[in-house]
């Protein structure tokens, strides 16, 4: 006859195990399919496309599109860490062309621009920056550009 307590399982305890076993890969499974959704902008359509930090009342950044090169129809300018005063964003093509965007507005952290519209069907290389910290106080305002395609 055999010792239960041998560290043999029986065939009921064997089954008890596997099923505690599933049950528990199945909501790891759960968990990492509710972590792996798109974020709202990106189900929205936006790509993300770089970012730059503001240094000073009038600053100058270029921001590379690089892996996210692409073609996009508009683009969308979010602020965090402060407000930043834009002038305006000229946007370089993989063609060489480009374009000025006359933005000329104040945009507070938390806030973000409506969707500005790129003109043509051309790949987009850079975005050169203009602008500057709306209020000298801030700390460093951080402004993250993101393109709908």
């Amino acid at each position: 006859m055999r010792d239960l307590n041998d560290g043999e399982h029986t065939r009921g305890e064997q089954i008890t195990m596997k099923k505690t076993l599933i049950s528990l890969l199945v909501v790891a499974l759960a968990l990492f399919a509710a972590t792996w959704t798109a974020t709202p902008a990106q189900a929205a359509g936006w790509v993300y496309l770089g970012q730059s930090h503001v240094d000073g009342q009038h600053d100058h950044d270029n921001i590379k599109v690089g892996s996210a090169a692409g073609r996009y129809r508009s683009l969308q300018i979010r602020v965090a860490n402060g407000p930043i005063e834009f002038d305006h964003i000229v946007v370089h093509y993989g063609n060489g062309e480009s374009e000025t965007l006359q933005v000329r507005d104040v945009i507070r952290a938390g806030g973000h621009s409506r969707a500005i519209p790129l003109s043509g069907d051309r790949i987009v290389d850079s975005f050169e920056l203009w602008y500057g910290k709306a209020n000298p106080n801030s700390g460093k305002p951080e402004v993250n550009l993101w393109g709908r395609q």
